[in-house]
């Protein structure tokens, strides 16, 4: 029998494909909360984070957690607050301009921040077909915005996508330099220690005659589209680069715009078509690592 085993870069690409579809659908998952539960972007944000720090615990209950102040612990506590600070900046996309919008802002600015941010900082140089790969995902993205169907407060959305754009790129960068990011359940304890008193402020109570399914969802987005999505990408940082990976995780705006067909949003043939190159970019980024 022959088999074919796979080399630690094709293994680091599946991680950061397989983070990326997640997170997609968490932000399907958020999308629905905010639609029936009452909760707002920081109260999801909450329950994402004390959740996948509650797993984490419940799975080794004799390990506490460690918050004493040596160098890789502030680390993990920092990227705990930096996650905190940009996944509810996300969220609050979604709830303002819409998931297909919201998704799709913060990950089309991420590219650029990336490989800007990778040239400066970590000499990181593109290739030929990683420039092909970035342009032909932000002609996608411009094809995805170009009629876009917007939420409530649109403006206000696509703000918060930016910052969260800003966010994201910075715990990349700083996870593919040093090689320190984890998410363990000192990372997730100090993002939901960050957002308990504002989750509290904003209302951390699902609606009772949705209090069931509510639980299920937000049960879902703290394992799913975070504990287990932060271990794949970082594992996966380790040997993809960062420029790489931040257009292979525009598998998530594509995976979010097929998700917000199922969920009723209009989809137009701009939106259709600009997902169709978002997955050429990932298939090229592939060619340039075979």
């Amino acid at each position: 029998m022959i088999t074919h085993a796979l080399t630690p870069l094709r293994r680091g690409l599946l991680s950061v494909s397989a983070a990326a579809i997640a997170w997609g659908a968490g932000g399907a998952a958020a999308h629905e909360l905010f639609r029936t539960s009452g909760l707002g972007p920081v109260a999801v944000s909450f329950w994402r984070f004390a959740i996948a720090a509650a797993v984490l615990t419940a799975q080794h209950p004799r390990r506490p957690v460690d918050f004493r102040p040596t160098s890789c612990r502030r680390a993990t506590v920092l990227t705990g607050v930096a996650l905190a600070a940009y996944q509810t900046a996300y969220f609050g996309a979604v709830q303002g301009a819409g998931l297909a919008l919201g998704t799709m802002i913060t990950l089309g600015a991420s590219p650029v921040l990336v490989s800007i941010g990778a040239f400066v900082f970590l000499d990181e140089r593109l290739t030929r077909r990683g420039t092909a790969a970035i342009a032909i995902a932000l002609l996608g993205l411009l094809l995805l915005v170009a009629r876009p169907v917007s939420g409530p407060r649109p403006a206000v959305g696509i703000a918060v996508a930016l910052l969260s754009a800003v966010g994201y790129s910075a715990v990349t960068l700083h996870a593919r330099r040093t090689g320190q990011a984890t998410a363990d359940a000192a990372t997730w304890t100090a993002g939901a220690l960050c957002l308990a008193p504002f989750a509290l402020a904003q209302g951390a109570w699902p609606r009772a005659e949705h209090a069931a399914v509510s639980a299920s969802w937000l049960i879902f987005l703290g394992v799913v589209p975070t504990l287990l999505a932060y271990r794949w990408y970082f594992s996966g940082l380790t040997t993809v680069r960062s420029t790489t990976a931040s257009v292979l995780v525009l598998l998530e705006p594509a995976t979010a715009a097929f998700l917000a067909a199922l969920l009723g949003e209009r989809i137009s043939l701009s939106l259709a078509l600009g997902s169709i190159l978002l997955l050429a970019a990932v298939v090229v980024l592939a060619r340039d690592t075979s």
